[in-house]
């Protein structure tokens, strides 16, 4: 995979726009070749155009489909589309990090956020696993009809916690423009971090007492398994369909940056 530097010329050379790699994304060394060290890593760049074939991770959609396509900068990405509140995820089963404590990285681009229903919330990346049955949605967000604005936030679901996605006002969305997103789960005082183009949102933060659900407290399950992908959990969407496309993940021991 050719480096970021060359991607960012490729892409100026090409003129693109909605498909050319982010200024915002720009920062740092590009990590998209998989390097050995790595619990997971992806960039479709050795994957078959089309529909997804890979032994290393599995599929699960609702409505919904993944396929591996050329981006205008050149590398390969997977497009996700999903039809109302359907889901397709690439999914990560027997995952297993030291401690329960890791990073996760990836590239995205969404071409629209929902505006309606009012409380439109949505996921892309989910952890789930044993000795908990929170399921914790470290990237995720919420159409707040009240501000009104789309906005990333913290979230679970399934646990004694409740059914929650703590939005904050800080973490606008971006449509249309590629993004790097990173997160951590670390079972010291149950954290949730996230990270947005390399820089971190202290309001992005649950931890065992401080999160969005009720006065229980919060604990991480010892994760096996890790989705990435998309799902809307309401019905009556506008938009009526959504495509995002997503690059170079990684799930790592240590914070790989973007």
């Amino acid at each position: 995979m050719r480096t970021f530097l060359a991607a960012v010329t490729a892409a100026l050379m090409l003129g693109a726009t909605a498909g050319s790699v982010p200024a915002g994304a720009s920062g740092g060394t590009h990590h998209g070749s998989c390097t050995r060290g790595l619990l997971f890593c992806e960039d479709f760049e050795r994957l078959p155009r089309g529909g997804p074939s890979s032994l290393d991770w599995g599929v699960d959609t609702r409505h919904g489909t993944l396929t591996v396509e050329r981006a205008r900068h050149g590398n390969q990405v997977l497009h996700v589309h999903t039809v109302d509140n359907g889901r397709a995820f690439l999914r990560v089963d027997d995952f297993a990090a030291p401690g329960n404590r890791f990073y996760g990285r990836m590239r995205l681009r969404v071409d629209a956020f929902p505006t309606a229903p009012d409380w439109a919330h949505f996921t892309l990346v989910e952890a789930t696993g044993t000795g908990s049955s929170e399921i914790v949605r470290p990237i995720g967000g919420q159409y707040a009809p009240t501000v009104p604005g789309t906005f990333w936030g913290v979230g679970a679901d399934g646990g004694p916690t409740g059914d929650w996605t703590n939005w904050r006002e800080s973490a606008p969305v971006v449509e249309d423009t590629w993004q790097c997103v990173e997160w951590q789960l670390d079972p010291a005082d149950n954290r949730v971090v996230v990270w947005i183009d390399g820089v971190a949102n202290p309001e992005l933060t649950a931890s065992t007492t401080d999160h969005g659900g009720n006065d229980v407290p919060f604990v991480l399950p010892t994760v096996n398994t890790v989705k990435i992908g998309w799902q809307l959990y309401q019905g009556g969407t506008t938009p009526g369909e959504f495509d995002l496309w997503i690059d170079d993940v990684a799930l790592s021991t240590r914070r790989l940056g973007c």
